[in-house]
């Protein structure tokens, strides 16, 4: 199956700026991405943590770029990674994103947060984070909405964090988030929660 979201005649994603060339899009989504990132850490997204606000949260990073910003995908996705021997995370299927998305939300509202020591809230800061970033809910550009919707979250909870070791470790967050869900419908377990509670318990200790 052709995969709607690519240009019919090179394999790069479509895009407002009508770059065919794959490190061009890189060099301007990284641009543009990071402009709206800085932004939001001075202007938080406005919501309360239910599933349109997450979805807005993309929208608000990725608007210059695709014109499906803030809408989730409407096909199933695969990507090979390294740390599982070219296996995928088993992301959630496109009829299961918005349903997925408000348990887990439901889930992260209710959590005591303010209740926590340090230890325990970075415990349960990545469970939140993993299960969220496992709904895949977008094309692309999962990974950065993720994780800035989540620091603003708990941000907002009152407990700071330091969103500054994730955008210089971006390459570490997303293998840990990917060896944090590293468990399959087989039954096959392989997860390695170490490395993704290490940084986010740094990031909460030296906020």
């Amino acid at each position: 199956m052709r995969d709607p979201y690519l240009y019919e005649d090179v394999p790069v994603l479509r895009n407002l700026l009508g770059i065919k060339t794959q490190e061009l899009l890189d060099e301007a989504e990284a641009d543009y991405v990071v402009y709206r990132l800085k932004d939001l850490v001075t202007h938080p997204l406005p919501g309360d943590y239910h599933t349109d606000h997450f979805l807005n949260m993309h929208q608000q990073i990725f608007q210059d770029i695709f014109d499906w910003a803030g809408c989730p995908r409407t096909i199933a996705i695969y990507k090979e990674e390294d740390v599982l021997g070219g296996q995928s995370v088993e992301y959630s299927d496109p009829f299961d994103i918005v349903t997925d998305i408000h348990h887990v939300l439901k889930n992260m509202r209710e959590k005591d947060w303010n209740l926590m020591d340090t230890a325990e809230l970075a415990n349960q800061f990545c469970e939140s984070l993993a299960a969220l970033w496992k709904i895949h809910p977008f094309r692309e550009g999962n990974t950065r909405t993720t994780v800035t919707f989540c620091c603003q979250f708990i941000d907002e909870q009152g407990r700071h964090i330091n969103r500054k070791l994730f955008e210089d470790n971006a390459g570490y967050v997303r293998t840990a988030l990917v060896a944090y869900n590293a468990y399959f419908a087989d039954g096959s377990d392989f997860r390695k929660k170490e490395y993704l509670y290490k940084i986010v318990y740094d990031a909460f200790k030296n906020n």
